[in-house]
């Protein structure tokens, strides 16, 4: 129970400090691309902190991150599922992760100017931002890369993983923030 607990204070502390950003932001008329990219780097921080501070720390006593970590005692969610969660409690903007070969179909791209820029991103290895105009949103990216052995263990030992060669430092996919420009 007071896992479950210490995980959702951290969500909600981190949704807290990117929430309060983006009507700052938004609301002084500043341009799109500066918010997106603003946006993308509290979300990074966020998951980097997450996945090198609390899930490396919580590894030490025995407690391990877990896709199934709401019913595993001794089990935190995973960093990706980090990153969703805080996305789903967002309301002004959204949130999320995206790759070229994710486990779970809901990480592909969402439309062909996502998936454009993403390869354009792994093609090019000094790319680590994109932002870009698509149909009513305006929408960024940020180079999402195993920033742990334990993301590419992760998805190298997953059932579901259409890739099972990562490393630590290889780009993964992507963070990705959508602003619906109403």
């Amino acid at each position: 129970m007071k896992r479950l607990v210490g995980v959702k204070a951290t969500v909600v502390t981190s949704v807290l400090a990117i929430g309060a950003i983006a009507p700052l932001l938004l609301a002084a008329d500043a341009p799109q691309e500066m918010a997106v990219r603003y946006l993308l780097e509290a979300a990074r921080a966020f998951r980097t902190v997450y996945s090198k501070t609390i899930v490396e720390r919580a590894e030490k006593v025995g407690v391990q991150p877990n896709e199934n970590w709401i019913t595993e005692d001794h089990a935190i969610m995973l960093p990706a599922q980090f990153v969703k969660a805080a996305g789903a409690e967002i309301r002004s903007f959204d949130l999320g992760l995206i790759g070229l070969t994710p486990i779970y179909e809901s990480n592909l791209p969402k439309t062909q100017a996502e998936a454009d820029a993403l390869k354009k991103m792994m093609a090019d290895p000094d790319v680590k931002v994109l932002t870009f105009m698509d149909g009513n949103q305006f929408k960024g990216l940020a180079a999402d890369y195993a920033i742990v052995q334990a993301c590419a263990d992760c998805h190298n030992n997953h059932p579901k993983s259409p890739k099972k060669d990562f490393r630590r430092g290889d780009l993964m996919g992507a963070i990705a923030v959508r602003l619906d420009m109403k």
